[in-house]
């Protein structure tokens, strides 16, 4: 019987299966953090007197004993039970009788996957944020590795003026910063508290949502009952939001990689074991893992919209529209640490050619350069500028290829140590350690 049903009500195959859709599949993924939010909540429970001592102490036996199935991979949501709250009452059921019962009191369904979608999001964001961290350390180091490495900068696709490998990986490190800003903002609406809110409009039991609070180290509450529930696809779409921004990030730069290491351009070398070949041209050394990882983050970037198109139109209070959100993200954070973890692999075995800038067919690529050695002897920049393009016109020009950029994020003075400075700034925002310790806490007592 599921926990919704009524006594002589029977629902057909065909609309739970409806209704249900992937929810068993997608619910496996909440499965651990199920278990310590009812933790949290029996705990407290105890506290209020709606369970005893020895209530709770057998609770957290059969608990934490579901907890170690779900580590080890034997916890299954078995055939006829709608969902992960199901199966973990029912075993707990099963175990306790009455004890494992009285553990539903003053919560509904609604917080309780609230509760369990709140620390799921928080956990996955905390492995994007660290996938995210050693993205970025690669990213530095090849920088500082071939800051004197110069390469083409473009405009318009037209060759417009000298950079370098040390400007470019180290572009893509700042723009992680700023995907770490709002990966934070995201974390931050995942770590508040739903628990207590009930169905959305709270209980007549006095819970202590303070307590269920610290336990699950959250920084705090969704204060008001009803806005509790309204966070539901809020939080989701802030995940999704951060993601989307990362995964710009990732499909711009791999765009890149898959330009620059065409016969057109010719600026990095793919190893073997990157790239794949032709089944009809033998010369083929295609830049498949490039190409997969753009079109596998561009999907990401869609992902925001699909929620905003699933809670359109949605009045406050629960609805079951929220259950598709589940499928919608619960993937893209198993795709997104996948995209990050070969992205990492890919940048550190990129080979970087060389001189590239002295092929003379680079040489108008220092036409500023020129401009500006005119205007360091006294001739004002319209002038130089009009010079300089007439020497151009006239075969006269000559590439002035001994550059001396010095100002700060300019190729000779990337400032890498300040944009590591800022990441670490960043990352340090992050409560991770507070969570760790809150939950180990939890499983510990």
């Amino acid at each position: 019987m599921k926990l919704w049903q009524k006594e002589n009500t029977v629902t057909s195959d065909k609309i739970e299966c409806f209704t249900v859709g992937r929810d068993r599949e997608m619910d496996l993924y909440l499965a651990e953090f199920d278990v310590l939010g009812n933790l949290a909540h029996a705990t407290m429970l105890e506290t209020i007197g709606l369970l005893t001592a020895d209530d709770l102490a057998a609770l957290r036996v059969e608990l934490k004993a579901i907890h170690e199935q779900i580590q080890s991979g034997e916890f299954v949501i078995e055939e006829g039970v709608e969902d992960v709250h199901s199966q973990v009452e029912l075993m707990l059921t099963r175990k306790l009788g009455d004890v494992g019962k009285k553990i539903h009191s003053g919560r509904s369904r609604n917080d309780q996957v609230l509760v369990d979608m709140k620390l799921y999001v928080r956990d996955q964001l905390t492995e994007v944020v660290q996938a995210t961290q050693k993205l970025f350390d690669v990213l530095v180091r090849r920088s500082d590795q071939h800051k004197d490495d110069l390469l083409p900068g473009y405009t318009h696709l037209q060759i417009a003026m000298p950079s370098s490998f040390g400007l470019w990986f180290g572009a893509y490190a700042e723009a992680l910063i700023d995907d770490v800003v709002q990966l934070n903002a995201a974390y931050r609406l995942a770590n508040r508290n739903p628990l207590g809110s009930g169905a959305g409009y709270g209980s007549s039991f006095p819970l202590n949502r303070t307590l269920t609070t610290q336990l699950l180290g959250f920084e705090g509450m969704h204060h008001n009952v009803v806005y509790a529930q309204m966070s539901r696809g809020r939080t989701e779409q802030a995940a999704l939001t951060a993601i989307a921004s990362l995964a710009a990030t990732v499909s711009r730069m791999a765009m890149d990689v898959c330009l620059y290491n065409s016969q057109n351009f010719g600026f990095i070398i793919l190893p073997d074991d990157l790239t794949t070949g032709s089944s009809i041209m033998p010369h083929k050394k295609n830049p498949d893992v490039a190409e997969l990882l753009r079109a596998k983050t561009n999907r990401l970037k869609a992902l925001p919209m699909e929620v905003t198109l699933v809670l359109s139109n949605l009045p406050s209070g629960y609805h079951r529209d929220m259950q598709l959100l589940k499928e919608i993200l619960m993937p893209a954070f198993e795709e997104t640490l996948n995209c990050l973890d070969i992205a990492a692999f890919m940048l550190e075995h990129m080979q970087v050619k060389p001189d590239l800038l002295k092929d003379e067919k680079y040489d108008l690529l220092f036409s500023v350069e020129r401009v500006n050695e005119l205007v360091m002897q006294g001739v004002p920049f319209r002038d130089a500028y009009r010079q300089v393009g007439k020497e151009i016109g006239e075969g006269t020009y000559q590439a002035p290829r001994a550059l001396q950029h010095t100002h700060e994020g300019s190729i000779g003075n990337l400032q890498n140590e300040e944009i590591r400075a800022r990441m670490e700034q960043e990352l340090s925002r992050f409560e991770f350690g507070k969570v760790d310790t809150a939950l180990k806490n939890l499983l510990n007592a």
